[in-house]
């Protein structure tokens, strides 16, 4: 659970930095916070081995709030998932430290093969990142990107098919 408590953090100083309200209360009824917490409970009850909990969790997030996240899904503290609606992620993606997720976002498999993503990444509304790609660290991808290619570290993935704009 304690990367629950990562989730919540940097969701609060992502919202100090809007100059939003930054209050505990704010930050758990904020969009996307009930996907946050059902995804770490998920996670939570597969690693004690409660996996029929773990998938009623699964269920609840599809149902409120139309998001899909694979039960083998794995992040890093510090995910934070902004707008979930619309949200699909395959269930062998792994992912590193401060991750963003806004809506509508697609981390998918192709032939079997899922990407993974290392740390501190920015994925804009719309965006889909499909196959065995290698998501670096520092890395943005742009609303409705569609990256088919490994993203160098410090990239901004623009386009479709998404190409690297390095910084």
């Amino acid at each position: 659970m304690n990367n629950l408590k990562a989730d919540l953090k940097r969701k609060q100083q992502i919202f100090k930095q809007d100059g939003a309200d930054v209050s505990m209360l704010r930050i758990i009824m904020a969009d996307g916070t009930c996907a946050n917490i059902l995804y770490r409970l998920m996670r939570w009850f597969m690693y004690i081995r409660l996996s029929p909990l773990a998938y009623v969790c699964y269920q609840l997030n599809k149902l409120l709030n139309g998001c899909v996240i694979g039960v083998g899904t794995d992040f890093g503290p510090g995910l934070v998932l902004m707008h979930p609606i619309g949200v699909v992620i395959n269930s062998k993606v792994r992912g590193g430290t401060n991750i963003t997720i806004e809506s509508a976002v697609v981390i998918g498999d192709d032939k079997g093969r899922s990407p993974q993503l290392e740390n501190d990444i920015f994925i804009g509304t719309g965006a889909k990142i499909i196959g065995q790609v290698h998501i670096g660290n520092n890395v943005k991808v742009g609303a409705n990107a569609v990256v088919t290619k490994s993203a160098p570290d410090g990239a901004t993935m623009l386009g479709i098919p998404a190409k690297p704009y390095l910084r």
